[in-house]
């Protein structure tokens, strides 16, 4: 069920409003509602994908509880490797399989052995890749003895299957959401008209700028070979504000919609694209995943205590295995091995953790050396992600050649100036509301009542005005 859906705009009043209305001394009844909820969202684009999400809750459920009681250290590893293999094997299974079969095949061809082997038809079950890893995390952290064992059958698979951000996100931390299942929830006006806002602005993000922006996008990619350099770079720009409105409108959205019942989220994205380097870019960009490879990924790895070697290889391996959890393709790949390019330079000059804190904060405007590095920042951010956009690599080479022609300093063929105006919009917005968790967090202290309302409607107005028919998120294939 897509969130800009109809379906979706029935489903959730329902939902929203039978929740609260059961007694908060029921809590088990809301969780079961939630529970519920949960699995006809999920299964509303095809049923047997369910029984993926509970054969997976099932497994780290017993896993959980059978560490917990267990004093062997050697049955808690086997226990760990078992989770792994289980949730790791079916993601591969579904996703890479037939990559691996492809490149494998196309190995031996190479060494001139053609052999033959039948790829499957295999469906990707929607959100895989995030339930997955939010599974994981919990497993992991049971086995680390950082959080007890949930005993709660329901509370797990609620925590688990959580409709607002179970197909795209945040990637939520058993320790951090897995909690909120039992504490009973009394309705707080204030957070609830706090997610609204957020849900509102979720909806303007994707309806109104991804996918303005997406239909030039798509059809620059998808005839590249005809544009000049400008237009081409162009197509790079507006697919960078595609998939940024498209998945931090995703988060808010499921942000939004998890306050209004008094669940609280992690923060999944902080105003990336006003990053002034590529380090701050990835601490704004996907929090939820970045914060996860780092925790399970690269401080296992040895993080950053091993000297200047150690570091380089961490933040490689970290940078491509995150590339490849996107998707199955070499373009995936290519893309997260060029980020690292872009990060190492930092790395070895120690300015990684260089500007923590949100560019020109406290100021209404920032300096001339902090846009030129916000700019330069956008620019190789969008470079990188014309290979994330493309079908394969030689598609994002050639792309990439054909931008750095005499003809990039040409007038773009194509220009939209609506999107234009859309996108200068979103920016002052966005920038005026950057010390906030989301950029219409502090409305509140910029506008009276009255022109707060005229300012919401200016934003409905707008995604009636400029709504294309409804196109399903782009993280939604992850």
């Amino acid at each position: 069920m897509l969130f800009n859906s109809i379906d979706f705009v029935i489903f959730l009043p329902i939902v929203f409003a039978v929740f609260w209305v059961i007694p908060k001394e029921n809590n088990s009844w809301r969780n079961a509602w939630l529970l519920l909820a949960s699995y006809v969202f999920y299964g509303w684009w095809d049923s047997r994908f369910l029984l993926l999400i509970v054969f997976s809750s099932v497994v780290d459920f017993l896993v959980g509880n059978n560490m917990a009681q267990s004093k062997s250290l050697k049955n808690r590893k086997l226990l760990l490797l078992l989770s792994l293999c289980v949730n790791l094997g079916l993601l591969g299974f579904f996703k890479y399989y037939n990559f691996f079969l492809d490149n494998f095949v196309s190995a031996f061809s190479f060494l001139g052995h053609d052999i033959q082997f039948r790829g499957l038809e295999v469906v990707l079950p929607v959100g895989i890749s995030f339930y997955t890893f939010q599974t994981l995390s919990y497993t992991i952290d049971v086995y680390r003895n950082k959080i007890p064992a949930e005993r709660s059958v329901l509370k797990f698979f609620t925590y688990v299957a959580f409709f607002p951000q179970l197909v795209a996100g945040p990637i939520e931390r058993a320790s951090n959401l897995l909690p909120q299942f039992s504490k009973p929830k009394t309705f707080d006006y204030q957070e609830a008209v706090m997610g609204l806002r957020q849900v509102l602005w979720g909806f303007f993000k994707k309806i109104v700028i991804a996918d303005n922006c997406a239909f030039y996008a798509n059809q620059i990619f998808e005839q590249h070979e005809f544009y000049s350099g400008s237009t081409l770079l162009l197509g790079g720009i507006l697919f960078a504000f595609q998939i940024y409105g498209d998945f931090s409108g995703y988060s808010d959205i499921a942000i939004g919609i998890s306050r209004t019942m008094g669940f609280n989220l992690m923060q999944n994205f902080a105003f990336p694209y006003f990053s002034r380097d590529i380090a701050e870019f990835w601490r704004r960009w996907h929090i939820s995943l970045s914060t996860w490879f780092r925790d399970y990924l690269y401080i296992p790895l040895g993080g950053s205590k091993g000297g200047k070697w150690m570091q380089l290889r961490n933040t490689m391996i970290i940078f491509v295995v995150s590339g490849f959890w996107h998707g199955a393709n070499w373009t995936f790949i290519v893309w997260g091995a060029l980020n690292a390019l872009y990060f190492i330079p930092l790395l070895l000059s120690d300015r990684n953790r260089r500007n923590l804190e949100i560019v020109a904060k406290g100021r209404t405007l920032p300096k001339v050396g902090e846009v030129i590095s916000i700019l330069g920042t956008f620019m190789i951010t969008v470079l990188a992600w014309i290979f994330f956009r493309s079908p394969d690599v030689g598609f994002a080479w050639n792309y990439l050649t054909n931008i750095f022609s005499i003809s990039l300093f040409s007038i773009p063929e194509i220009i939209p100036l609506p999107v234009f105006m859309l996108l200068n919009i979103f920016l002052l917005i966005e920038w005026f509301g950057r010390e906030g968790e989301f950029a219409l967090a502090r409305i509140d202290f910029a506008f009276s009542k009255t022109w707060r309302y005229v300012f919401y409607y200016s934003l409905l107005f707008l995604m009636f005005w400029f709504g294309n028919q409804e196109q399903e998120f782009i993280y939604f294939q992850f």
